[in-house]
């Protein structure tokens, strides 16, 4: 599958100019979902999380920050699987996981199977900057989400018709037995996925990644997945890229796909591209992964590579264009 399409920027000096990627989950695209009035809701959420990001950036605000007001964005939308529609459990629940990491500093925030955060990203945040740890989960995660002020929200919040009659179907289909499940097969492929995340570099030329996600419908409770995992799901560092995953996050997990792109342009010398293609195309490929990954390096250079069939992503620049692409 494609990823982008604009020129490469290949050494350019980044200061004064910035960056801004984001990406809606990747996987099965149902016939639902392209519909025309469909996919205008999800271009218009997508373009509303690109300019949400984009103010802050033009205005010299920080990477972090962009990264942090996308992601919010797309929590706060019912059509993405992440805070607002996130997906079900196999309990009837929503748990939330969502991570974030400053490439200058190499500090990082996440959290895992909260269910009353409304933006988890913004809890993420708060692990990162108020705390001296890097995650926090579950019934701890909320504790420390009281002690900073953080308002709660009911489990209800988060649950849709949507994913309620999603849960419905998926379990229905596992009583069903492997005859009747194959015929559900694509749609479950898009009950698999649909993290969301943003990677930034900013006018101060530091890059920032940030992730979240309700993770698999259907899954155990307490199932955790690449999102929050720094390395795997949610990867910066100013001396090579910024990096957001999504897809089958077991996988992700198993090839530490962020923090391997990462490693092959610090230590093998690959492009952005370069190093993208390998880890997306052939090494999640070789495992049996699926999903696909946002980038931005250091010098503004982006890439957008999936291996599923399709892919949520738009990224904007300093001139205020935006691409979106599914």
């Amino acid at each position: 599958m494609s990823d982008i399409g604009n020129p490469p920027r290949t050494g350019a000096d980044p200061r004064g100019s910035f960056v801004l990627v984001i990406h809606g989950g990747a996987g099965a695209i149902s016939s639902e979902q392209t519909r025309p009035e469909i996919e205008a809701k999800y271009r218009a959420a997508l373009k509303a999380a690109l300019k949400a990001g984009h103010d802050l950036l033009k205005s010299e605000g920080t990477s972090l920050d962009a990264v942090s007001a996308a992601v919010r964005v797309l929590e706060d939308s019912p059509l993405f699987n992440a805070g607002c529609g996130a997906v079900l459990n196999s309990a009837g629940g929503v748990e939330l996981d969502a991570a974030i990491m400053d490439g200058a500093t190499r500090q990082a925030g996440a959290v895992a199977a909260v269910k009353h955060i409304k933006n988890p990203i913004d809890l993420a945040r708060l692990v990162m900057d108020g705390s001296p740890h890097v995650m926090l989960v579950g019934e701890g995660a909320e504790a420390f989400a009281r002690e900073q002020g953080m308002a709660m929200v009911p489990q209800e919040y988060f649950i849709t018709e949507h994913r309620k009659k999603q849960l419905a179907r998926i379990q229905r289909e596992l009583e069903a037995g492997p005859q009747q499940q194959s015929t559900g097969q694509t749609d479950r492929a898009t009950d698999r996925f649909g993290t969301v995340g943003a990677v930034a570099l900013d006018q101060h030329g530091n890059l920032a990644a940030g992730t979240s996600t309700g993770g698999i419908a259907n899954k155990k409770p307490g199932r955790v997945g690449d999102s929050p995992i720094i390395g795997a799901g949610t990867y910066a560092n100013n001396a090579t890229c910024a990096v957001s995953s999504t897809g089958q996050g077991e996988y992700f997990i198993r090839a530490v796909v962020a923090h391997e792109i990462s490693t092959l342009i610090e230590h093998r010398g690959l492009s952005l591209s370069e190093a993208a293609e390998r880890v997306v195309r052939k090494e999640l490929v070789e495992l049996g992964g699926e999903g696909g990954v946002i980038a931005v390096d250091r010098g503004g250079n982006i890439v957008m590579p999936f291996n599923s069939m399709g892919m949520y992503r738009g990224y904007v620049r300093a001139n205020g264009k935006t691409v979106v692409e599914i």
